[in-house]
């Protein structure tokens, strides 16, 4: 499946995912990495075609992000998109400035080769989305024009080396026809075969894991969340017993998630799972700890820490597993620009030098659609699949500000009462992710003949294809009132309920 792939360097662009994702989404494997892979690691990928993201750096200053040019001459099929368009022009001997006329948004391409194989099904005069303050003013020797907007060369290519530039951003929906483009490079330029699915996947992954565990032991976070679920079920499906999962009550999981994850996976799966209470660990591990990348950092070393003392119990165990996906690999690497680490996570950034286990990470190479179709042909129920994202450290960074035990226990319960209501009114499938948060604030409040003075929530819903970007969800005001009233009449220690009308970008999904 790898061999068949297409390898996108990532010069920092904030749609970066978004190429992947599309060209997953057609049946291809495409991997991301840095701009500076070294050469003969592309090769050694071989790869059907090379993809050069966009990313916010000028390629005429002194430290702009710079390639090997050899990968012009490897032979292999190039796309290169924005900065990419830029930078191959740059390379090759054209010449880029800074543009009169900058674009930023829709623009309306015109084909000026409209038979041109990276074009084939495309209208003229189509809709594109432009992101770009710079542009090719003369072309690299051997490249022609295509195509352009108003404002800008938006297409060109040198078809004796296979390498065709894009000014566009092909991979957001803003663009028409953009699916079709990618479709045209990876198909029609590259010549690739339909075979990554999710089915092939597991096969291929059970085999490995089977390889490389061989006769040792495995241990296992297991979380209750969709990714070390479905990390769990397959491990288990490829070692069975050789894998112990460990699932830890940190104080900071939704309500009832023991007594779930327990029934569901020990009982149903029949897999050997350690349940650890150690709820009063971790909430005086974070007493004074104020700051949310210090909380994640504490929640993280605890993590291991636990499984670490939980190991020395066992025999022979060698390997850690996590349900580590590809986002967070992707946003835990150190590209500067836009796709620059915004968090560190909890699966990838946290964990000690000295870590006494091999990690095993079986679904690092999947984006979360692709863990849920995975999750779904291993027999995992859809209440459990369809589950909304839930942190790694949980609680304790929907808590804003100190955490402590009577915080969470009230967030729990808001929490459980905001989820059952999306249930009820059938809106849980339609929004994407949806939470509460605690706030560090308290106002004044009426219950009966009584004032009170207690804590501020804020509930949180939010719509989003990729999690890359998202909206606030339009949930009606009917059961927004119902879920206030619900609230602030059943949860003691909350008086006071608003709804957060903030999008990403600018805000993130998650408060901290």
């Amino acid at each position: 499946m790898k061999k068949n792939s297409i390898v996108i360097l990532d010069f920092g662009s904030q749609y970066n995912q978004l190429i992947a994702r599309r060209i997953r989404e057609m049946g291809v494997y495409a991997e991301i990495v840095p701009y500076f892979e070294p050469l003969e690691k592309i090769k050694e990928r071989e790869p059907k075609g090379i993809i050069l993201s966009g990313g916010p750096a000028s390629v005429y200053l002194e430290d702009a992000y710079m390639i090997d040019k050899a990968i012009y001459d490897l032979g292999i099929p190039i796309l290169a998109v924005c900065y990419g368009m830029q930078l191959t022009n740059h390379l090759l001997g054209g010449k880029v400035e800074a543009a009169d006329k900058q674009e930023f948004g829709k623009a309306i391409l015109v084909l000026d080769e409209a038979t041109n194989p990276l074009f084939e099904g495309i209208p003229n005069n189509s809709q594109v989305w432009m992101s770009h303050q710079d542009h090719v003013v003369k072309m690299a020797p051997g490249f022609e024009q295509i195509a352009h907007t108003d404002s800008c060369i938006a297409t060109c290519c040198n078809k004796e080396k296979d390498i065709y530039c894009v000014q566009f951003h092909p991979e957001v929906t803003h663009s028409e026809y953009g699916k079709e483009i990618y479709k045209n490079f990876v198909f029609n330029i590259a010549k690739c075969e339909q075979n990554w699915n999710m089915n092939n996947y597991i096969e291929e992954t059970i085999k490995n894991i089977k390889a490389t565990v061989g006769d040792k032991k495995v241990l296992l976070g297991l979380s209750g969340g969709v990714d070390s679920s479905v990390a769990a079920t397959l491990i288990h499906r490829a070692i069975g017993d050789q894998l112990t999962c460990i699932f830890v009550d940190t104080g900071l999981l939704r309500k009832d998630e023991a007594k779930t994850v327990m029934e569901i996976y020990g009982e149903n799966f029949h897999m050997n799972i350690k349940c650890v209470n150690a709820e009063e660990r971790f909430l005086s591990k974070l007493e004074g700890v104020s700051d949310p990348e210090a909380k994640r950092k504490i929640i993280g070393k605890e993590f291991v820490e636990v499984f670490n003392e939980e190991a020395s119990k066992l025999t022979d165990v060698t390997f850690l597993a996590q349900g580590t996906i590809y986002p967070d690999v992707i946003e835990s690497q150190s590209v500067k620009g836009p796709s620059m680490t915004i968090k560190s996570h909890h699966n990838v950034g946290g964990l000690p030098e000295d870590m006494k286990f091999t990690l095993l990470e079986p679904l690092r190479e999947l984006f979360k659609d692709e863990v849920r179709k995975v999750g779904r042909e291993l027999g995992i129920p859809d209440h459990m699949i369809d589950r909304h994202p839930f942190p790694g450290p949980g609680l304790g960074i929907r808590i804003l500000g100190e955490v402590s035990k009577e915080k969470a226990d009230i967030l729990r319960e808001a929490d459980a009462i905001f989820i059952e209501e999306l249930r009820k009114a059938d809106l849980y499938n339609k929004v994407s992710q949806a939470f509460v948060v605690l706030l560090p604030v308290k106002s004044v409040g009426v219950m009966g003949d009584f004032r009170t003075y207690e804590y501020t929530a804020v509930l949180r819903s939010a719509n989003t294809i990729d999690f890359m970007t998202a909206t606030w969800s339009k949930l009606p005001y009917e059961f927004l009132e119902v879920v206030s009233n619900r609230i602030i009449n059943e949860v003691k220690g909350i008086n006071r309920l608003t709804y957060d009308i903030s999008s990403k970008p600018p805000a993130t999904i998650e408060w901290e």
